[in-house]
Formats: C-alpha cells, sequence, structure tokens
C-alpha cells in the first residue's frame, strides 16, 4: 500500500516531444547566440568607426581642455581654468544668447512651414516633383555657395533685397553691417535653406500615415483643418522629435554662412558659438581653450536633447 500510495502521490511525467527536450533547448540557444554573434559582426564596422572618429576625439577633447596647448609647445595642465575663462568671457556668452536666438528662430519657423509644404505636396498636386526637387535643393547645395547668393542678394546698392524695397518706395538697407538687421538676415538664410530637408522627413512620414484615419475623419463630418491638427500633428510626432533634434544640433553647429555673410560682426551681433571655437582655436591658436568651448556645446546640445525627449514622452503618456 505504501508503494502504491506513493506512486499514486508522484506527479505525472511530463510528455516528451521529439524524445529529446534537453537537446532541443540547447539547439535554440544556440541558434540565439548565433543571431547575437551574427549581429555583432555587422554593427562591428559601424561600432568601430563611432569609436576611431568620434569616441578617441571627444575623449582628447576633454583632455585638452583641461591643458594650455597652443600646437607648438606640449600641453600644460590647467584644471579648469579653460572652462571659468569661457563661461566668463563676454564674447563668449554673447555668442551661446546669438546661437540661442538663432535656433530660437529658425528651428521652429523652418519646421513649421516644412510641415505646411509637405502637407500640400502629398496631395495630387500637378508638378509636385518639381516642387520638391526645387525646395530641397538649397539643402544639397553647398553652404558657401548659398552665402554668395545671399550676399548678394543682402548688397546695399545693388543687391535684391533693396530693390525690392525700391520699388514699394522704401528706402534700403545694409543688411549685413547694421547691428538691427544682420542677425535677422542671417536666421532668414537658415530658414530658408533648413526647409527642403524638413520637408523631405515631414513627407516621407505623411506616406506612412493610414489613410483609414482620415477616410473616417471625412465620414464623420470633420474639415481637413480638423483633420491636421487631431490626426496628422499627433500622428508626426516621432518624426517632428527627430527633426527638432536635428534642426536644433544643426542650429548650434551653424558655422559657414556666419563667415561668409558677416565674419561675426558688426561688433559680435552675429557671432556664434561654432565661429568663436573657430577663432579660438585657427586664429588665437588656443586649443585647449577651444576644446573647452567645444564641450561646453555639446552639453547644452545635450540638455536640450533630454529636454525635448522628456517632454516628448510626457505628451505622449498625456495622451
Amino acid at each position: 500500500m505504501a508503494t502504491i500510495s506513493a506512486t499514486a502521490a508522484d506527479p505525472p511525467a511530463a510528455p516528451e516531444r521529439g524524445g529529446r527536450p534537453g537537446r532541443r533547448r540547447g539547439t535554440r540557444s544556440g541558434a540565439v547566440r548565433a543571431r547575437h554573434r551574427a549581429g555583432w559582426l555587422m554593427v562591428a564596422p559601424a561600432l568601430l568607426h563611432a569609436l576611431l572618429w568620434i569616441g578617441v576625439p571627444v575623449v582628447a577633447a576633454l583632455i585638452l581642455s583641461l591643458t594650455s596647448y597652443d600646437v607648438l609647445t606640449p600641453p600644460r595642465f590647467i584644471g579648469l581654468d579653460n572652462y571659468v575663462e569661457a563661461l566668463g568671457d563676454p564674447v563668449f556668452r554673447r555668442a551661446m544668447a546669438n546661437t540661442a536666438v538663432y535656433a530660437f528662430f529658425t528651428v521652429p519657423v523652418a519646421m513649421a512651414v516644412a510641415l505646411v509644404i509637405a502637407v500640400m505636396l502629398n496631395t495630387r498636386l500637378r508638378g509636385r516633383a518639381v516642387f520638391r526637387t526645387a525646395i530641397f535643393l538649397p539643402q544639397v547645395t553647398a553652404t558657401i555657395a548659398v552665402a554668395l547668393v545671399w550676399l548678394w542678394i543682402y548688397e546695399p546698392r545693388n543687391g535684391l533685397a533693396n530693390a525690392v524695397l525700391s520699388f514699394f518706395g522704401l528706402s534700403g538697407v545694409n543688411w549685413l553691417s547694421s547691428t538691427t538687421f544682420a542677425m535677422p538676415a542671417v536666421i532668414v538664410v537658415g530658414i530658408w535653406q533648413g526647409i527642403g530637408l524638413k520637408m523631405l522627413i515631414y513627407l516621407a512620414a505623411l506616406q506612412g500615415l493610414p489613410r483609414e484615419l482620415f477616410e473616417a475623419a471625412s465620414v464623420d463630418g470633420a474639415s481637413r483643418f480638423r483633420q491636421f491638427f487631431s490626426i496628422t500633428v499627433p500622428l508626426l510626432r516621432p518624426a517632428t522629435f527627430f527633426v527638432f533634434v536635428t534642426s536644433v544640433i544643426g542650429a548650434f553647429q551653424s558655422f559657414d554662412q556666419i563667415y561668409i555673410l558677416t565674419d561675426g560682426g558688426p561688433a559680435n551681433t552675429t557671432t556664434m558659438m561654432t565661429y568663436e571655437i573657430y577663432k579660438s582655436a585657427f586664429r588665437e591658436f588656443r586649443m585647449g581653450y577651444a576644446c573647452a568651448q567645444s564641450l561646453i556645446l555639446f552639453v547644452v546640445l545635450a540638455l536640450l536633447t533630454l529636454a525635448n525627449r522628456r517632454l516628448t514622452r510626457s505628451a505622449d503618456a498625456g495622451s
């Protein structure tokens, strides 16, 4: 009886599948490990490239930012003196303020205009391929060439901008030599050149939206205006986040148009952080100081990206 009760108390043995469950489990884990190894092998070239051309320069810049280095003599360790000097330099602080103003106006305006254009070009518009190419063309044109064209437009005597003003009976303006109009003139160039890429990204995102939602909204009587703000804009949040981050980074890295149009003037009204880094490194040969300025710019961009990401997550959670 004891034997019978003990046998009855034992749980029934699990049925075997294929006869060798342990071997199948081991084969499956081996296949997973093989896929992981294959994945690491495929991303290894990109990781190696990032390590050599991004990681090593960042570490070198961090080390040099703690030194006084003029290329000709060996680096001399000075601690955080470069950071203290940069944050206390009125010209660099003016450059930080100018960069913030430039990004504040160019990024949202260019994003709004690009979104409207993308929505218009997403319809069955005749000749839309030509319009897409024309709008995107400034993005692939060399910034130096773009700046030279705008340098002619802003020319005080024979420029196109003053010719338009004179047509309406207004007096001309020294656009790039005026402390009042120099920054707005540079902002206009930044907006004009940045619309193309933003439009292309928004256009790609629009073509991936489900048409069923818009058809259902039309059946319910929603206007195109209501569909745009209630359906299109919320569904484009991932694309908007990507466009915003890349646009802010691009705005904070603006250099070519400043170098050609204004050279940071007049009276430092258009100087940017990247332009001050360039001057410190290649005009004054203060490489350690320039590295400190570069890392300050890096920290600013990282904080802006994290702040926008947090706001985006909060908006997604609220919705």
